[in-house]
């Protein structure tokens, strides 16, 4: 992982965790999938930034943490949910080289670490909401993040 850490970075790190949370927050009807329904979590497009900064990583594991805390998500959600985004962005930012690896990471993580965990909260079967977590995720990281990912490399924002 980058070393580099200055107030740049610091910022760029918390200006991505508020508008992780804010997406999440604004969009919650569709964010927090219940009951088996896909979780459509559009702040999930911003789990590929990693990609192109590395204090993106601890801004969206600390924008998940926050969003599911706001939410009043179960705490599993807010313990797990938050570090099924750090691992994915971890590896999103190891596997930066190639975007279209790199946006499975988001995928693998949450799906197996999130999907599990609402499977054994609200009791439904797992294959269902291993399905439910991996169909959201896939739209969101391939048909959002990778579009937003390429435009961003296209413009001159100073990213840390």
């Amino acid at each position: 992982m980058d070393r580099k850490w200055n107030v740049r970075t610091l910022t760029t790190g918390g200006i991505i965790a508020a508008l992780y949370a804010a997406l999440t927050l604004l969009l919650a009807p569709i964010s927090f999938g219940a009951g088996g329904t896909i979780d459509f979590r559009v702040a999930e497009a911003l789990t590929l930034l990693p990609i192109l900064t590395p204090a993106a990583v601890p801004g969206l594991a600390v924008g998940c943490f926050a969003a599911n805390l706001i939410c009043g998500a179960p705490w599993q959600d807010v313990i797990f949910g938050t570090l099924a985004t750090l691992l994915g962005a971890i590896c999103t930012r190891k596997l930066r080289k190639n975007i279209w690896l790199a946006a499975a990471m988001p995928v693998v993580f949450n799906t197996v670490i999130v999907g599990t965990m609402l499977s054994m909260v609200y009791a439904l079967p797992l294959w269902m909401m291993l399905f439910s977590v991996f169909v959201g995720e896939i739209a969101v990281c391939y048909l959002l993040g990778i579009p937003l990912i390429k435009l961003l490399q296209h413009t001159k924002l100073p990213l840390a």
